[in-house]
C-alpha cells in the first residue's frame, strides 16, 4: 500500500497538533487585543476566553486520537480495540465542542458559531457510527484470526 498519503496526514496532525497548541495558548492576548476593536471581546472577555479555551483543548484531544489512530494503520494493524475507544472519545469531545458553541452564542451570537455547533454535532454522530463500524471489524478480524 501507498504510505505517502498516510505520512503526509500523520505529518499535518502534528504540525495542527503544535499550532494547536499555540493557538489555544495565545486565545487570552489574542481576545486582549480584540477587545480594543470589538465590544463582545472586552464585555464578555472572561467567558469567552474560557470557552474557547475549552474548545481548543477539546480540538487538541481530537486531534490527539487521530494521531494515536494514525499510529496503528502505520504498524499496519488499523482494526483494534483502541481505535473504537478512539472514536468514541472523538464523538464525546465533539459533543462538548458543540455545547461550549452553544454556551458562546448569548455572548456573541454569529452564523459561523450556528455553524460550529452544528459541524462538531455531526462529527460527534459520524465518529459514533464509525466506532460502531470498527467494532464490528475489530470483531470479524478477531474471529478471522481465530481460524485455520
Amino acid at each position: 500500500m501507498n504510505q505517502r498519503p498516510i505520512l503526509f496526514t500523520k505529518h499535518l496532525l502534528d504540525a495542527m497538533f503544535l499550532l494547536g497548541i499555540l493557538m489555544t495558548a495565545s486565545i487570552p492576548a489574542a481576545f486582549s487585543l480584540a477587545g480594543r476593536c470589538i465590544k463582545a471581546f472586552r464585555v464578555y472577555y472572561l467567558p469567552l476566553t474560557v470557552l474557547y479555551m475549552a474548545s481548543g483543548v477539546l480540538c487538541l484531544m481530537i486531534i490527539r486520537q487521530l494521531q494515536h489512530m494514525f499510529d496503528t494503520v502505520l504498524a499496519d494493524d488499523a482494526f483494534v480495540d483502541a481505535n473504537t475507544v478512539s472514536l468514541k472519545k472523538m464523538a464525546r469531545y465533539s459533543f462538548l465542542i458543540s455545547l461550549l458553541s452553544a454556551m458562546r452564542l448569548p455572548f456573541s451570537p454569529t452564523p459561523a458559531t450556528v455553524f460550529i455547533i452544528i459541524v462538531f454535532f455531526i462529527a460527534g454522530l459520524f465518529s459514533i457510527v464509525l466506532s460502531q463500524v470498527f467494532a464490528k471489524a475489530v470483531q470479524y478480524k478477531k474471529e478471522n484470526d481465530l481460524t485455520i
